[in-house]
């Protein structure tokens, strides 16, 4: 039987999630060729060795006008003319989907080093406008029918459910907010690192963290973004004809897991009344994950990425990775388990929350993040001793979940 082909991270880029594309007269192909560019740099390898390219992107037409992102790699870098290229969308999860397509590829053999690419330009319309072009990965026309914050009231609907269930106190979910803008502080590339916070911006003062909806506050909410992130993923074949890339330098995806559901919230909430998770498909997305890399539970992971696109959505991750029994995610940030110190740290670079949200990179920074972390290259934010880490992405209201599995290699 024919060994079973591994992919590796041989590293990759994210781009500033601070800048404001749109306002310094940027468009997709100057954010696009600054991440390819500073990607081809840090895997020191020439864009002539990628032999396909696959671009997460969620929301390109609505905010810029500009489909047929799969071909903006090749558009801003001639070396790339004639490879081939795909987009793919999955709303938040994006940037996760053009990830597993590119391991697809390396796997069944057709290609040896792929460049995962997401990227998204949010800036281009004001917050209203660019929170109702959001709602388009919600089931349009059939729920959040009554507001442009779709988004906000879909996951204040989720927080909401909790309650409904297990009780839920928004205090936790502030503590999540503060946690993760106090880890952004640390990462250079991070949104909010330099945003001013008074001692009550994380308090229910109205004022200094006003209401959004339901019991989302400012603070709970992540932010607009612009930016993209990058990663170069190789097989096993491509490292042994290239002997001169060190182990060090590489990461082993180990486990993968993906599930997609229907789109309707309150579907996912009927199908799960009995079930003791609110959403079971994200429980066996990580089960699924862990298995494949041969692991028992979440506690042999040494940190996780998870999709804080709103505090209650890392609520939900805690609980649903197997930190605690459902409904009792509280435990977690409450003992400091998911702090930077604790005994499985959560979002150390900032999260969504604190590093930025630009929909269709999301996924490949988590992916990206967790290679620096296994490789010890995080730098102010790196993790002591990290050999395995994991990330949890989502689309929409958990409708897509993806999660992975990043190994250190030894040499």
């Amino acid at each position: 039987m024919e060994h079973p082909v591994s992919v590796y991270i041989l590293g990759g880029s994210q781009t500033d999630f601070a800048v404001n594309w749109h306002r310094a007269g940027l468009e997709f192909d100057a954010l696009v060729r600054e991440v390819l560019e500073a990607a081809l740099t840090a895997t020191r390898l020439d864009a002539t060795a990628i032999e396909v390219v696959h671009v997460g992107n969620a929301f390109g037409q609505l905010f810029t006008g500009q489909g047929q992102l799969g071909a903006m790699p090749a558009t801003v870098h001639p070396d790339l003319w004639g490879v081939p290229a795909a987009r793919h969308e999955a709303a938040c999860a994006s940037g996760s989907m053009a990830a597993l397509a590119a391991m697809a590829d390396l796997e069944s053999g057709r290609y040896d080093c792929a460049l995962v690419l997401g990227a998204e330009v949010e800036k281009t319309v004001p917050g209203a406008q660019a929170a109702a072009y959001m709602g388009a990965a919600a089931w349009a026309g059939h729920e959040a029918q009554d507001t442009d914050l779709v988004w906000p009231t879909q996951f204040a609907a989720i927080a909401e459910e909790y309650d409904r269930r297990y009780g839920l106190d928004p205090e936790h979910l502030r503590a999540i907010g503060a946690l993760n803008i106090a880890n952004a502080r640390l990462n250079p590339l991070a949104q909010t690192r330099d945003w001013t916070y008074t001692e009550d911006s994380f308090t229910a003062d109205d004022t200094a963290n006003p209401p959004v909806t339901g019991v989302l506050r400012r603070q709970d909410c992540s932010q607009m973004t612009d930016g993209a992130a990058a990663v170069i993923l190789v097989s096993d074949r491509f490292l042994q004809r290239h002997s001169g890339i060190r182990p060090a330098d590489t990461a082993l995806i180990s486990g993968w897991g993906h599930r997609t559901v229907g789109l309707s919230l309150d579907e996912k909430f009927r199908a799960s009344a009995a079930e003791p998770y609110v959403f079971p498909h994200v429980r066996t997305a990580v089960l699924d994950a862990l298995g494949r890399a041969g692991l028992a539970d979440i506690h042999q992971l040494d940190g996780v990425e998870v999709h804080d696109c709103f505090s209650v959505s890392e609520y939900v991750a805690i609980d649903h990775l197997g930190l605690t029994a459902p409904g009792e995610s509280w435990k977690a940030i409450e003992s400091g388990m998911i702090g930077r110190d604790g005994s499985l740290p959560i979002n150390p670079g900032g999260g969504l929350l604190g590093i930025g949200h630009p929909v269709g990179a999301t996924g490949v920074r988590m992916l990206l993040d967790a290679y620096k972390q296994v490789t010890g290259r995080a730098g102010d934010y790196q993790l002591p001793g990290v050999r395995r880490y994991g990330t949890v992405n989502i689309g929409g209201s958990t409708t897509t979940v993806a999660s992975f599995v990043v190994e250190t290699v030894d040499g």
